[in-house]
């Protein structure tokens, strides 16, 4: 049985047909304009030496050729073999730190969204590690448990925002514990866990759940957001209208990034801390710098059939009508 690989090259038929008629159109107004300025004794006298029946066959062997193409494109298979096929990877939890102080708009559109981005940019390069994600402010909670569904995760990523913790307030040692509960059965060096965060940390000590993290020989690595000059936070308020964030004694809150403490919890584990401003924080250089890096382990192991490509053959004939188009001539032989 033929299976293609690329059906969707089929819809490539719809050019050989626009190739048949534009040529079959060529044709006729060619004749139309010898007809039209040249004298019609002449132009059949001129004729005798064009064998039209050889014409036809040249048009036809193009569009021949076009459309054993779309089929080579579309990649016909047919025989197959049993192959086992292992997908291996990482397991990946993404920390995500929705503090208010995420709203600060150092980095645009602000913190929080821009992170978003950039953990959507980090799943196009997962192929087959697991993702996770924990959403933190005062308290953690796991919103999407470790999976291969890459599109259930970013429905997940999509629905955080500071409203996501009811518990106010940052706390990175929380974040760190909640992630280490995270994994079940699984071997310590395939471990990864990725904090995006300005470093903030309000409460808790996250130095101390860093040292239990590698204890368990656990990997952290931290991505600082911001920049270190900060600025005001940015709120809005039941009505709708914005304003800024303002402490208990009334005075405005400025958020600056705290690269120190992210750098301590990353070295101690044997991670790494990439600073992230701007339009890039720097989760793709994490990836091909470090995480890509790690021993991954088998995640899956099964059977599959792996179909005998054969798109060589009809490549082929496309390949030979062109060839015989080229060499058949549409003038009479002479006698």
């Amino acid at each position: 049985m033929i299976h293609f690989a690329q059906p969707s090259f089929w819809n490539g038929l719809l050019g050989v047909g626009f190739v048949a008629f534009l040529l079959v159109f060529l044709a006729r107004l060619r004749r139309k304009i010898s007809y039209r300025f040249g004298d019609k004794m002449l132009a059949r006298v001129t004729a005798r030496s064009f064998e039209r029946q050889r014409f036809i066959w040249k048009e036809a062997l193009i569009v021949a050729a076009f459309f054993f193409s779309v089929v080579a494109l579309a990649r016909p298979q047919w025989g197959f073999e049993w192959q086992s096929v292992k997908r291996q990877g990482l397991d990946i939890l993404v920390v995500m730190d929705t503090s208010k102080s995420m709203l600060t708009e150092d980095v645009k559109p602000n913190r929080l969204e821009r992170a978003k981005f950039a953990v959507k940019d980090l799943v196009k390069k997962l192929q087959g590690d697991r993702a996770g994600l924990i959403p933190f402010a005062g308290d953690a909670f796991l919103s999407c448990p470790l999976t291969t569904d890459y599109g259930g995760f970013l429905l997940s990523l999509d629905d955080v925002s500071v409203q996501t913790i009811p518990r106010g307030g940052t706390n990175i040692a929380r974040a760190i514990e909640e992630a280490l509960q995270g994994y079940v059965d699984v071997p310590a060096q395939y471990k990864v866990i990725v904090i995006l965060t300005d470093g903030e940390s309000l409460e808790g000590d996250p130095l101390r759940w860093a040292r239990t993290a590698a204890e368990k020989n656990v990997r952290i690595y931290t991505v600082g957001i911001g920049t270190r000059e900060g600025e005001l936070v940015k709120v809005t308020d039941e009505s709708g209208s914005g304003g800024f964030l303002k402490d208990s004694s009334g005075n405005f809150v400025k958020s600056s990034l705290n690269e120190g403490a992210l750098k301590e919890i990353a070295a101690i584990t044997g991670g790494a801390y990439v600073r992230a401003s701007g339009a890039e924080l720097g989760l793709d250089y994490l990836y091909d710098h470090y995480l890509s890096h790690l021993e991954k382990r088998d995640i899956e192991s099964r059977m599959e059939q792996r179909y005998h490509e054969r798109f060589q053959f009809p490549l082929f004939a496309a390949f030979l009508l062109l060839l015989i188009e080229v060499m058949l001539s549409v003038r009479r032989p002479e006698t």
